[in-house]
């Protein structure tokens, strides 16, 4: 039975358009890294795609690499263990530490790693079940959407000149936008997740504006 928060982000984003139920296996691997919470809605929804492939709910298993080139020499491998737990259509992942729980999200198409300092210390269990319950209840569809240089949010014109998504794949930018590229339709393509976004880690390391923060006390929780 779904609690109010995940009610609410149904109401929102809909039933889903792809669902792949989750391994009992996956369940025990996740169990006591990840918050219960998510293995809670892991058990009753699935792996999904929601708003016709805008926001996907996934494998952390098949984002592991990923996860080690973004956070390469960051501040944030030395604050906790990190997994993507959700991903937008537009290649941005959303980190859940075995600590801190919904902590940290990588801005893919803008080279960043974003989070506030507060949300990387280390949380008991009802406050890492709490992230998760405040990841699905705060989601808006244009939290997830990406704008072109007008302001003018894509996703919906992407899925009528490109086609739906599949669960590995992504609308990204070629010309890569930190390659100089512009953020407009005719340069939006369909792409295969995992190549596009090791491509893209390699043009540089990510802004991180939290980088400042002092690493130790956070360690410390």
């Amino acid at each position: 039975m779904r609690d109010d928060d995940f009610e609410y982000f149904i109401s929102k984003f809909g039933e889903p358009t792809h669902r792949v139920d989750v391994p009992a296996d996956a369940i025990a691997k996740w169990r006591g890294k990840l918050p219960d919470q998510l293995l809670s809605y892991w058990i009753d929804e699935g792996w999904c795609g929601y708003a016709r492939g805008l926001l996907w709910t996934v494998d952390p298993d098949d984002y592991e690499d990923l996860v080690d080139e973004w956070l390469a020499d960051s501040p944030l491998e030395q604050v906790d263990a990190y997994h993507v737990i959700a991903r937008s259509a537009f290649g941005d992942l959303y980190l859940c530490g075995e600590r801190s729980g919904r902590s940290a999200t990588v801005n893919c198409l803008l080279n960043a790693i974003s989070a506030l300092a507060k949300d990387l210390k280390a949380k008991d269990a009802e406050a890492r079940d709490r992230s998760i319950r405040s990841f699905f209840a705060s989601s808006a569809l244009k939290r997830f959407d990406f704008t072109d240089g007008d302001g003018v949010p894509l996703f919906e014109r992407a899925l009528d000149a490109l086609g739906a998504l599949a669960p590995d794949e992504m609308y990204g930018f070629e010309p890569a936008l930190v390659a100089g590229g512009a953020n407009r339709l005719q340069n939006l393509r369909k792409l295969k997740i995992d190549p596009h976004l090791t491509i893209l880690r390699q043009f540089g390391a990510p802004s991180m504006p939290f980088s400042n923060v002092d690493i130790q006390s956070l360690r410390g929780g």
